[in-house]
C-alpha cells in the first residue's frame, strides 16, 4: 500500500490551505494512496494549538489525521522557542535551530519508516514561522528519498507567499535568516501563479523545479442539504451572501456588513471559527447591530469534499446567491473561496487586493477598488444587486466562470499526473508511447487498433498518451475511449511543441512508475507507436516475444504501405517498395534502428544511456528541437554496446498522408528540411492529397534519395558502431570476406583519425558513414543487387564538386565534403531525412 503524508504548516483543521490540499490529495487517494495528513498544530505556534490532541477537527473520512511520534518530547521544543526564533529571523539574525532540527529530522524520518510514507505534501513551508522545522522537513527529505532511492517524492507548495504578505514578519529581502529553497533532486515545488513563481525565482533565482499549480475547482458531488435554511434560521424569501472565512480583523468582514446596509432583503452567512478571535467576533456583533444588518455566524462547516452528516460548505454553496472576498488589500495572494465559488457555480465578489488581476485575470465578478474606497459604495452595490437578482446576466458571469475554472483544473490535473503518476498496474509489462497533436480525425482508429491485440492479455500493457499541445478534441476523445477500455489509459502533457519532446516526457512518465511493479526485476518495455499509424493485431505481441527471446535491449518493427492507397501510381508504389525491400534484408542482418513508428526498449537499457536526448539546432535564427530522436536514441544504445533485434511479424502500417501531401519535398529528400537542419513537417491534409502518379524523371529521383538515405544508415551505420558484426557468418555471407575484412580497417583507421574530435550527437555518426558510404558505394550497391535484386541498379551520382578531383585524392575530398556542415551539402545530397 502506498502512503501519502501531507504536512500543513497552517496550524488550522480546516483552512483555505488544507481544504485545497484535500483536493489533489483526493486524487491521490483514488489511485489507492492511504493519505495522512499533519494539521501542523506542533509547527505553527500562533493558533495556540501546540501538542493539543485531535478532538472534533472535520476532514474527510478517507485522510487520516496524524501527527510526527514523538516531537513533544524533543527538549526545548515548545511554543516560546518558535517565537523566538521567528524574533530572530525579524531582526534578520540567524537562529540556532541546529539540535533541535537534528532531532526533529530524525523523528520524522522514524514517522515515515513507520507510516511506509512513499509521497510527501508540503503545504505553505517556504519561509514559515518556525524555521527550525523547516529546516529539519528538509533534512528529513534528503535522508528518507536517498535511503529508499526515490526520486521527487516531494510536492511542495506555498499557498499565501507569507514573505509578500507579510514581509516584516521575515526580516528584509533576501531574508538572510530564512532556511533557503533547496535545489533537491527529491522536492518538485509549486507556485500557485506565475507573478508567484517570477517572485519565487526573483528570491531564489538557482531554483530549477518550480512549476505554476493554481488552486483546482471540483464542482459539487452532491446537492445541497434542503434543511441548510431551516437549521440556521435563514427565511426562505431572502437572498443570502455566503463569507468562507476565518474571523480575524485581516479578513475585513466588516465590509460585507456595511454592503448589506445597502442591500435590503440580503442576509450575511459567515462560515468560521467565532473563537479564534473572540475580540474580532464581539466587534463584528457590534458592527452589525449598529447597521442593523441580518448576519449569521453559522461556525465552521465541514469541506465541500466531505460526505458527512454535519453541514458543509457545499450546502451553504447550494443556498447562497453570492460568495464575498473583501479582504485585506496585502493580505491574501489567492483566494479559496473564489475557487469554490466558481466550482459550485455561484457568483462571487471581491476586493482588487495586490494579486487579484493576476490570479483572476479573465474571470467576471464585481470588485471593489480598496485602494479608492475601503467600504462599498453605492455603485458597488449596485452591480452586486444586479448579478444577485438579472437571472441573465447571473447565468452568463456563472457560465462563462466555470468554463475557466474547468480549463485551470484540468491542467493542474495534468501536471500533478505528470509529475507524480499513478500506480502501474502489477502485471503491466509494455507502456506504450503515443504523442498526439491534434489528431482528432485519427485517435479514435489508432487507439483502436492499440486496443484489440492478440495475443497478449489487455493488463500486461497500457497506453501513455503525450498531448503536444493539441486545440482540437483529440484529448477528450481519448478520454472517452479510456472509459470502456479494458487496456489502462494515461494522458500526460508536453508544453515544448515536437514529437522528440513527447516522446520523451511518455517514455519517463512511463519508466519513473515501472518501478513499482510487482516483480521489478522482470524485463519492462518502454514501446513508441505512432498517432497518424495504424498496427497490426499481433504488434505488440510479437514485439514483446522478440524481445523476450533476444534478450535485446531495443526491438524494431516492420513497416509497410497499403497498396490500396497507391492504385494507379505503379512508378510510385515501385520506389516504395523498393525502399522497404532493402529495409528487409538489412534489419534482419543488423537489427536496424529504431523508428517512433514503432519499436520497444527495455527500461534499465534506456535509463543507462541516459534515456531519449532531445538536440537543438538553429533554423532561421531560432532555436528547434532536431526530428530524429529515436535513430540518434538508437545510435546511443548500439553504441554503448546494447544488442538491436528485429522482429518482422511485428507489422505497422504508415499512414499514405505522409507521401500524399508533401510529394514534391518527399521525392527531393526534403519532407523534413534542408542544410543539415531536420525538423518536423506538420504533414496535414489541409488540400486533397495528390493522386496522380510520378513521371519517369521523378520516380528515379525519389528512388535516389531514398537509397542514398538508407545505405549510411541502414548498411554502413550498424558495423560502424558495432565492428564485431563483420564477424557474423550472415553479415559476412552479405559483405563477402574481402569487403568485410577492408570495411572493418577503414572503420577502424577513421574512428582513429575522428577520435579527438567532440562531435554532437547529431553528427557523429553522420559525418564518417557519409564517408564510408562514398568510398565503399561501387561495391555496397553490388552486395545489394546480389541480395535485394537487380532492380536496385547502382549508385546515384556523386555531387558535382567532385567531378574535378584527382582519384588518388578521392578520399581526402570526401571527408572535407562530409564534414563540412557549415554548408549542409552533404546533408542535402543524402536526403537529410527518411524518405519512405
Amino acid at each position: 500500500m502506498t502512503v501519502l503524508w501531507g504536512v500543513s504548516f497552517d496550524a488550522t483543521a480546516m483552512s483555505g490551505v488544507v481544504v485545497e490540499f484535500i483536493k489533489i490529495a483526493k486524487s491521490f487517494a483514488g489511485q489507492g494512496y492511504r493519505v495522512h495528513l499533519d494539521l501542523g498544530y506542533d509547527i505553527k505556534a500562533d493558533k495556540g494549538r501546540f501538542f493539543q490532541p485531535y478532538r472534533h477537527e472535520r476532514t474527510p473520512d478517507w485522510i487520516t489525521l496524524d501527527r510526527v511520534d514523538g516531537v513533544e518530547h524533543i527538549a526545548g521544543y515548545d511554543q516560546d522557542f518558535v517565537a523566538a526564533t521567528l524574533e530572530s529571523v525579524r531582526r534578520n539574525e540567524v537562529p540556532d535551530t541546529d539540535r533541535i532540527t537534528s532531532e526533529l529530522a530524525d523523528a520524522i524520518v522514524r514517522t515515515w519508516e513507520d507510516r511506509g510514507v512513499t509521497l510527501v505534501m508540503v503545504e505553505n513551508g517556504t519561509l514559515p514561522e518556525n524555521v527550525a522545522y523547516t529546516k529539519a522537513l528538509y533534512q528529513a527529505i534528503s535522508t528518507y528519498g536517498a535511503t529508499h532511492g526515490l526520486g521527487r517524492y516531494v510536492l511542495w507548495r506555498d499557498h499565501d507567499l507569507m514573505w509578500q504578505s507579510e514581509p516584516d514578519k521575515y526580516g528584509s529581502f533576501p531574508y538572510p535568516a530564512t532556511p533557503p529553497m533547496v535545489n533537491s533532486p527529491h522536492i518538485h515545488y509549486f507556485a500557485l501563479h506565475e507573478e508567484a513563481r517570477r517572485r519565487t525565482l526573483e528570491w531564489m533565482p538557482h531554483l530549477r523545479a518550480l512549476d505554476v499549480l493554481p488552486n483546482t475547482f471540483t464542482p459539487p458531488g452532491r446537492a445541497g442539504r434542503p434543511d441548510f435554511r431551516e437549521h440556521f434560521g435563514l427565511p426562505e424569501d431572502v437572498k443570502i451572501i455566503a463569507r468562507l472565512t476565518r474571523i480575524i480583523p485581516q479578513k475585513r468582514i466588516d465590509r460585507d456588513l456595511h454592503l448589506l446596509a445597502r442591500l435590503p432583503g440580503t442576509w450575511l452567512f459567515v462560515a468560521g471559527d467565532t473563537e479564534e478571535n473572540p475580540e474580532e467576533t464581539r466587534r463584528l456583533r457590534a458592527v452589525a447591530a449598529e447597521l442593523r444588518v441580518p448576519v449569521v455566524f453559522g461556525g465552521v462547516l465541514e469541506p465541500c469534499e466531505s460526505t458527512g452528516d454535519g453541514f458543509s460548505v457545499r450546502d451553504l454553496l447550494a443556498h447562497a446567491d453570492l460568495v464575498s472576498f473583501l479582504t485585506s488589500y496585502d493580505y491574501e495572494s489567492y483566494g479559496n473561496p473564489i475557487g469554490e465559488a466558481i466550482a459550485a457555480g455561484v457568483p462571487y465578489i471581491a476586493s482588487r487586493y495586490a494579486l487579484y488581476d493576476t490570479v483572476y485575470a479573465g474571470f467576471e465578478a464585481p470588485v471593489l477598488d480598496i485602494l479608492a474606497d475601503d467600504l462599498p459604495t453605492e455603485e458597488f452595490a449596485r452591480q452586486v444587486l444586479d448579478l444577485m437578482t438579472n437571472a441573465e446576466r447571473r447565468a452568463e458571469v456563472v457560465a462563462h466562470n466555470q468554463r475557466l475554472g474547468m480549463h485551470n483544473r484540468a491542467a493542474a490535473d495534468e501536471l500533478v499526473s505528470t509529475l507524480f503518476p499513478p500506480p502501474m498496474g502489477e502485471d503491466v509489462r509494455l507502456s506504450v508511447v503515443l504523442p498526439v497533436y491534434n489528431e482528432a480525425a485519427n485517435i479514435d482508429e489508432v487507439l483502436q487498433s492499440l486496443h484489440g491485440q492478440d495475443g497478449i492479455d489487455p493488463g500486461m500493457y497500457e497506453i501513455v498518451l503525450v498531448d503536444n499541445n493539441s486545440t482540437d478534441d483529440t484529448v477528450a476523445r481519448a478520454r472517452r475511449f479510456a472509459e470502456r477500455s479494458k487496456v489502462a489509459l494515461h494522458v500526460v502533457g508536453e508544453r515544448e511543441q515536437g514529437v522528440a519532446c513527447a516522446r520523451r516526457t511518455g517514455m519517463e512518465f512511463a519508466a519513473r512508475r515501472s518501478r513499482n511493479r510487482k516483480d521489478p526485476g522482470e524485463r519492462f518495455y518502454l514501446v513508441s507507436a505512432d498517432a497518424d499509424c495504424r498496427v497490426d493485431r499481433r504488434w505488440l505481441a510479437e514485439l514483446f516475444a522478440a524481445m523476450e527471446e533476444d534478450k535485446a535491449a531495443i526491438g524494431v518493427c516492420d513497416y509497410y504501405y497499403n497498396a490500396e492507397h497507391f492504385v494507379g501510381r505503379p512508378r510510385l508504389w515501385e520506389a516504395i517498395q523498393r525502399t522497404l525491400r532493402c529495409r528487409a534484408v538489412t534489419f534482419s542482418l543488423f537489427g536496424g534502428f529504431p523508428d517512433g513508428k514503432g519499436f520497444a526498449v527495455e527500461r534499465e537499457a534506456y535509463e543507462d544511456v541516459g534515456g531519449i536526448e532531445i538536440c537543438y539546432q538553429l533554423q532561421n535564427g531560432r532555436f528547434v528541437n532536431h526530428l530524429s530522436d529515436d535513430w540518434d536514441f538508437g545510435i546511443k544504445v548500439r553504441g554503448s554496446g546494447y544488442d538491436i533485434t528485429y522482429a518482422p511479424r511485428s507489422r505497422v502500417e504508415i499512414n499514405p498522408r505522409r507521401v500524399n501531401h508533401a510529394i514534391d519535398e518527399v521525392i527531393t529528400g526534403r519532407a523534413y528540411g534542408n542544410d543539415g537542419i531536420i525538423v518536423m513537417r506538420d504533414i496535414r491534409p489541409e488540400a486533397p492529397p495528390k493522386t496522380e502518379d510520378l513521371t519517369e524523371a521523378e520516380a528515379l529521383q525519389a528512388w535516389e534519395f531514398s537509397i542514398k538515405d538508407f545505405s549510411p544508415k541502414n548498411t554502413i551505420l550498424p558495423v560502424l558502431l558495432t565492428p564485431s558484426l563483420l564477424d557474423d557468418d550472415a553479415v559476412l555471407a552479405f559483405f563477402g570476406e574481402d569487403l568485410a575484412s577492408r570495411l572493418g580497417t577503414r572503420i577502424a583507421e577513421i574512428k582513429e583519425e575522428m577520435r579527438v574530435v567532440d562531435f554532437v550527437p547529431i553528427h557523429s555518426y553522420k559525418t564518417p558513414s557519409y564517408r564510408l558510404y562514398f568510398e565503399f558505394r561501387d561495391e555496397i550497391f553490388a552486395r545489394l543487387r546480389a541480395a535485394v535484386g537487380e532492380d536496385i541498379g547502382y549508385p546515384p551520382p556523386l555531387p558535382e564538386c567532385f567531378d574535378d578531383v584527382p582519384e588518388d585524392r578521392f578520399a581526402e575530398f570526401v571527408k572535407y565534403y562530409c564534414e563540412d556542415r557549415e554548408s549542409g551539402e552533404a546533408h542535402n545530397y543524402f536526403g537529410n531525412g527518411g524518405v519512405f
